[in-house]
């Protein structure tokens, strides 16, 4: 399975940003897909996830209320629509799919990509 994240780039606070993780190498009806973020500072920390048949979906308390995550089965493309943004949203972006399920914790994921930069300046 590759993942391929894109739509990162230069927002200022309180602009918004669509992310998109193109999939490829697998059925991708079948596969969990979560997003992640990651500063030098922090862990990687949980964003938000979509199940398979989209019907499941989860967020992290970071961008709770301000990011949406859908998916288009038929682009095999996961997006994340993220709203309000601050300062502290600034980090990497990452995609990650799984085909036992969707997950709220990262080591759950077998398959990564390979991160997308958000910069939020104020």
């Amino acid at each position: 399975v590759q993942l391929q994240a894109s739509g990162g780039g230069l927002v200022q606070a309180g602009g918004s940003l669509r992310l998109s993780c193109a999939v490829s190498g697998q059925a991708f009806s079948s596969l969990g897909i979560g997003w992640f973020r990651q500063t030098p500072a922090k862990e990687r920390e949980f964003v938000a996830a979509i199940s398979g048949g989209g019907t499941r979906r989860y967020y992290g308390d970071s961008l709770k209320g301000r990011a949406t995550i859908s998916r288009d089965n038929a682009k095999n493309t996961v997006y994340l629509q993220m709203n309000s943004l601050k300062p502290e949203d600034t980090a990497v972006y990452y995609c990650a799919a799984d085909v036992d399920g969707v997950f709220t914790t990262h080591e759950e994921y077998e398959y990564w990509g390979q991160g997308t930069l958000v910069t939020v300046s104020s």
